[in-house]
């Protein structure tokens, strides 16, 4: 199969020229682009980056209790930093900035598909939702400690409430039921592409894994103080294990490995997006006819 595509490729090269190729071989690497991983490292005050082959750098320092991390579409990423009780935002290149302040113990972070930023607040109880222009209002209220969140494909928020022991559903409009109830401590949460919730349970050691209608299973057990989740793009699930100091990978299949270790206090994770293939697609197409349109002007 991949003989044959490659012959593909090799024969769009040379019908109608490098441009093609160039499409190509972009639309190609989208697919299998590495992203690094940003840790929060809570009493170091750094925000960490790892590479997909382990190697660790700074990212951001000086923070004051860094916890929840997640990136807008545009590759910003996004950082509640508890003792501060701020949000910072941070470019690319690493400019920070202040994104909203005044906030009560600030812990994990989400955005969704409109690009509205979500922020649990453990000790007002609030969910509080942030426009890109940082105007803010309250989603939710009158929550037990709430931790982690996680969006599903249909736009509901999912919300951990750590000392509650549950899992709350929230739709776009706020409407609020009980999705999983009965745990010991649920703290980050996260979705596969197939629709499955997985929490990491601080008080006992494990990360539980929730089909679409709610049935639990334990995905990973033996842990030590699990925190927070997230996929990468090919799958796999990340969890930061706060007294160990390791960054564990899983396979879907839930085989077990050591991605990083040696950090002081893990917690949030991130990934940093990758471009959306459709953008790419869009520059192939037009390279493609800026060719045709060369070649018709010869």
């Amino acid at each position: 199969m991949k003989t044959k595509f490659k012959s593909a490729i090799r024969a769009a090269c040379y019908a109608f020229g490098g441009a093609v190729c160039a499409g190509v071989g972009l639309l190609m690497a989208s697919s299998v682009q590495a992203q690094n991983l940003f840790v929060s490292e809570f009493h170091y005050g750094t925000i960490t980056e790892i590479t997909p082959g382990g190697v660790q750098g700074t990212f951001a320092s000086g923070l004051d209790g860094p916890v929840g991390l997640a990136f807008n579409s545009v590759g910003d990423l996004f950082e509640a930093d508890e003792t501060s009780r701020n949000i910072y935002e941070f470019t690319p290149g690493g400019v920070q900035s202040t994104f909203a302040s005044g906030l009560d113990d600030p812990a994990a972070l989400a955005f969704n598909s409109a690009g509205d930023l979500f922020e649990s607040d453990f000790y007002s109880g609030n969910i509080y939702e942030f426009t890109p222009g940082g105007a803010k209002s309250i989603f939710a209220s009158g929550l037990d400690g709430p931790v982690g969140l996680a969006f599903n494909s249909a736009g509901d928020l999912f919300v951990a409430n750590f000392p509650g022991g549950t899992i709350d559903e929230f739709t776009p409009g706020g409407v609020e039921s009980t999705f999983a109830s009965g745990l010991s401590g649920p703290h980050g949460l996260a979705f596969n592409s197939a629709g499955d919730l997985f929490d990491a349970d601080l008080g006992s050691d494990n990360i539980y894994e929730f089909t679409p209608g709610g049935v639990q299973s334990t995905f990973a057990s033996g842990l030590d103080g699990p925190e927070f989740l997230s996929f990468n793009s090919a799958g796999d699930l990340f969890e930061s294990d706060l007294y160990s100091g390791n960054i564990y990978e899983f396979t879907p299949g839930g085989s077990k490995s050591i991605f990083a270790s040696g950090l002081n206090d893990p917690l949030g994770l991130a990934f940093q997006p990758v471009p959306e293939p459709s953008t790419l697609g869009l520059l192939a197409f037009g390279l493609f006819g800026i060719t045709l349109l060369r070649r018709h002007q010869r």
